[in-house]
């Protein structure tokens, strides 16, 4: 990846946020700081669309003659080519925008990226996040990927399908590497459900990843209980600031690893540079 001299420019990281859930805004608050650290850019700096700062001001506060914007999503639809396009100014109402495009706004150069989530380089991450967990974990032994099924876990929706087509990708794309006896998806709400994945494994070793940016209800709480852990057990352990989920467990005669969510994987922030250059690339 080869980025030119960057100092003169503002990114910008978006991030859904919550006022419920007080670890959604945490991933981007990492890579953030990560970003700021190593001095590419001259100013990074954090919205959200459920918290302050929000999506509509914060191109008051960025400074530099180029902007880029990057949302920390993990998939393209509604959000990402309608909602937050709106709030930073970059097209009417009811508009569609498809990434990366620049507008000019204010005298500034306005870029706006496709989402992390669709790039073909999350792979890194979701593979790193397989190995880093059944390597923190090696009971009895960190089952080499040859002898596992690793399995991508999204919430999967019958209101859009670009979540699913997201996660379809990245798992073939790991597929072809051919470094996992097999790769397979599953969703929450759709086929094939979580909780399929036992009788869909034809390996005594499971890797489950959810492929979320935040970890929060659904990956404390709700897939534990799609696993087969008693929802009690569950909810008992969440209250007491206990892991839901103990690596591995033996359930069904398969052992299985269930991984946080992917966005706090520190080669998030080399994919959102991945996404600038994308955008440098393409529209110069």
């Amino acid at each position: 990846m080869n980025l030119p001299d960057l100092t003169d420019a503002t990114l910008v990281l978006l991030g859904h946020g919550s006022t419920l859930n007080g670890d959604s805004d945490a991933p981007t608050y990492q890579h953030t700081e990560e970003l700021r650290r190593r001095g590419i850019f001259g100013q990074v700096l954090e919205s959200f669309w459920k918290q302050e700062p929000s999506f509509c001001a914060v191109l008051r506060g960025a400074l530099g003659k180029r902007v880029f914007c990057v949302p920390l999503f993990i998939s393209g639809g509604y959000f990402t080519e309608q909602v937050i396009p709106r709030e930073l100014g970059l097209c009417e109402k009811g508009a569609v925008v498809q990434a990366p495009m620049m507008r000019e706004l204010g005298g500034r150069q306005v870029y706006y990226c496709g989402p992390v989530g669709t790039h073909d380089s999350m792979t890194r991450v979701l593979v790193s996040r397989a190995r880093k967990t059944t390597e923190k974990y090696p009971f009895p032994r960190a089952p080499r990927p040859a002898e596992t099924t690793l399995f991508i876990a999204g919430h999967g929706t019958g209101n859009s399908e670009n979540s699913r087509k997201a996660i379809e990708h990245q798992v073939e794309l790991i597929r072809q590497q051919g470094v996992y006896a097999d790769v397979q998806a599953s969703f929450m709400e759709e086929e094939p459900k979580i909780g399929e994945c036992y009788a869909r494994a034809q390996t005594r070793n499971i890797v489950m990843v959810p492929f979320f940016i935040a970890d929060g209800l659904h990956s404390f709480e709700d897939i534990p209980v799609m696993l087969g852990e008693p929802e009690a057990v569950v909810q008992k352990r969440f209250k007491e600031g206990q892991p839901t989920w103990r690596n591995p467990t033996e359930k069904n005669g398969k052992l299985v690893w269930y991984t946080p969510s992917i966005g706090n994987e520190p080669l998030v922030a080399d994919v959102i540079l991945e996404r600038v250059a994308e955008a440098i690339g393409t529209l110069g």
